[in-house]
């Protein structure tokens, strides 16, 4: 089965070139070797013209937050992408920019020897710049590939305000695309091409290449060294021990205490596993067929699976696709005037209400508040670089209501967590920090200072309904090496 066409984007008007040397697959997103609708075009293409496959898969510097813990996250998927493509007989180049700019020039210098270029598409972050960017330059074909989501990013035209109205759209719309399943394996029978000689002489550094990539040194990098590195076992492994131990658990998932949760957030910012793997692996073990579609919005009884499995598949189709939704739809989706009407204007009434602690950027990354559940979860966030999901949405409330205007309480959200969390500059991780604000949410009252109508919470009424001791013990204190 050939790739969608909804999920191809033609980038540029320019023709393929019969005659090129090799098709390139430019990996910027969806960074994994299986269940990749960008690779198994790039494949299309290559079986077409009968040419090899050549992946690039770069790493550059100069990107917002670049840090020895977004790196070294990279370079383990670089590893795996490697000895993947060496196994299938594909060629790979991976390029770890040594100094800011030095990569400059690489793309251009593969694609003049292209019959076509393809890349991923991907809505968020720098990216949807970055490949116009190529577009305008590139002297051959450049097509944008969206392996994101279960439902392809253009089959909805427009954006969603709530959850439930997102739902009652996928329930009517999904099950057309779900036998359009990604190939497990689309690099099978593909014949590799060499990097041409000219290339690998001049963007292939000591450090950077094929065989360094699991030993890189980070310390000689232009990037952010106090964000540390955080052990990231195989995403095969934490889907298998999802599937296996945790799913049955899943509906206490809201207990700070309880480890029951996927795990796999950061292997789906990466790309180093795709939702298409974690849907099949869910289905499989629920025995799922699909059931006639029932438009009706509601979260349980849309899959026919056990409430467990619908609650999870609630937040990896769903909630996390809802994101994909807005960042491709909306040009400003990062900004606080994207919050929905009725947010602005109670935010922006309750923009001077007195608060009755404020603290500082750098007090709040370093975790010096007096509230000690707040100081654990945003520990928790710099050593391991997440939060756990309940305490995520306190975390959020509760730096609006101690920062100087909901504007600046956004901004201090969007840096902490995008310097910090393994997840962030994501789509998803966006609809999180804005929930806190009320996007997709609906007002709520009493009205009270600061929150207006934004819905409210509190550490007090989060340590009575749920086990937070233990999760105290493990996380509490300061972070003295965060900064902001």
């Amino acid at each position: 089965m050939s790739v969608p066409d909804l999920r191809i984007e033609p980038m540029n008007g320019k023709p393929v070139r019969a005659d090129g040397r090799y098709v390139l697959y430019w990996m910027i997103a969806a960074r994994r070797t299986a269940y990749n609708f960008g690779l198994e075009r790039a494949a299309e293409i290559a079986r077409e013209l009968s040419r090899p496959l050549l992946v690039l898969e770069a790493l550059r510097c100069d990107y917002r937050w670049a840090s020895d813990r977004i790196h070294a996250a990279i370079l383990r998927g670089m590893e795996d992408n490697k000895a993947r493509c060496a196994k299938a007989g594909v060629g790979y180049f991976p390029y770890v920019e040594p100094e800011r700019g030095a990569g400059r020039g690489l793309l251009e210098a593969l694609a003049k020897d292209a019959c076509a270029v393809v890349t991923d598409d991907y809505p968020c972050f720098f990216l949807p710049d970055m490949v116009a960017a190529a577009a305008r330059k590139l002297p051959v074909k450049l097509e944008a590939v969206d392996s994101n989501g279960l439902l392809p990013l253009r089959a909805a035209e427009q954006e969603f305000p709530t959850a439930y109205a997102f739902r009652r759209f996928l329930q009517k719309e999904l099950p057309l695309h779900l036998p359009c399943m990604p190939a497990e394996d689309p690099l099978k029978g593909l014949s590799g091409a060499e990097v041409p000689a000219d290339v690998a002489k001049r963007w292939a550094p000591p450090g950077s290449s094929a065989e360094a990539l699991a030993k890189a040194d980070l310390s000689k990098l232009p990037i952010d060294h106090a964000v540390t590195p955080v052990t990231l076992p195989a995403p095969k492994n934490v889907l298998a021990r999802f599937i296996g131990e945790k799913l049955a658990k899943y509906g206490a998932r809201n207990e700070p205490e309880e480890d029951v949760t996927s795990g796999l957030s950061p292997y789906l910012h990466f790309g180093h596993i795709s939702a298409h793997e974690v849907f099949l692996a869910v289905a499989e073990r629920e025995k799922w067929r699909q059931p006639a579609p029932h438009a009706h919005g509601r979260r349980e009884g849309w899959w026919g699976m056990s409430a467990e499995a619908e609650a999870f598949l609630d937040q990896l189709v769903t909630w996390r696709e809802l994101g994909f939704n807005m960042c491709a739809r909306r040009d400003g989706y990062d900004r606080f005037e994207s919050l929905p009407d009725w947010a602005l204007r109670t935010l922006e009434k309750h923009a001077r209400d007195p608060r009755e602690h404020t603290y500082t950027p750098e007090e709040l990354a370093g975790a010096r508040t007096h509230d000690p559940l707040w100081n654990a979860a945003q520990a928790q966030l710099v050593r391991e670089g997440r939060i756990h999901n309940y305490l995520r949405m306190l975390w959020g409330k509760k730096i609006l209501e101690w920062t100087a205007t909901p504007r600046e309480a956004l901004a201090t959200m969007i840096e902490l967590n995008n310097r910090y969390a393994l997840d962030g500059r994501d789509p998803n991780s966006y609809s999180g920090i804005f929930w806190c604000l009320g996007r997709y949410d609906r007002p709520w009252g009493p009205e009270r200072p600061v929150f207006g109508t934004v819905r409210y919470m509190s550490s007090e009424n989060t340590a009575r309904k749920h086990r937070v001791k233990d999760y105290l013990r493990r996380y509490g204190g300061t972070c003295p090496t965060a900064s902001f």
